[in-house]
């Protein structure tokens, strides 16, 4: 499938909370799909949630591995239904930028490490815990899910927020 065109802020879908979605939806694997294509796509992915795309539903795909922040520290590719937050460590503010955001980006502090539980790809439960970059990314796809934009996070606008000087 080809990749999907992806929302821009400020579309309001990017700003509403998703719903849960049945782990064997008929429509879940298309859209995992389309989410997995539209990541690699991506200049410079490392995750992409279905409202992106058009698609209010709590589903997002994240893949750290090539990039240098995660390439050691990594679960590889997590494809995530339904994930949930279900612990928290540490505090660390990181550079994030966005695709929905392509023109900034911005310092976010985000936990440093992370337990999440959700469905996978299969349908089956999964845990883990997870830390650093790969962390910050779960955090903020998920976010997406709450119609939260790393923008909502930056903690000063004018001290924190900064023009991309090219999208890679």
């Amino acid at each position: 499938m080809p990749a999907q065109t992806i929302l821009l802020y400020p579309d309001p879908l990017l700003k509403q909370v998703c719903a849960r979605i049945e782990p064997n939806a008929p429509t879940l694997d298309s859209l995992i799909q389309d989410l997995l294509d539209t990541m690699r796509a991506g200049p410079g992915s490392v995750g992409v949630a279905a409202p992106q795309i058009g698609s209010p539903l709590r589903v997002c795909v994240v893949d750290v591995s090539a990039n240098r922040l995660g390439a050691t520290n990594n679960h590889g590719l997590l494809v995530m239904v339904n994930p949930e937050i279900t612990s928290r460590a540490g505090e660390g503010i990181m550079r994030e930028g966005c695709m929905s955001v392509p023109d900034y980006t911005g310092d976010v502090a985000r936990a440093t490490s992370i337990g999440v539980s959700f469905t996978d790809r299969a349908g089956k439960p999964q845990q883990l815990e997870t830390s650093g970059f790969e962390a910050v990314a779960i955090q903020h796809e998920m976010d997406h899910l709450d119609g939260i934009l790393f923008l909502d996070r930056v903690a000063c606008l004018k001290t924190a927020l900064f023009r991309r000087k090219n999208y890679r």
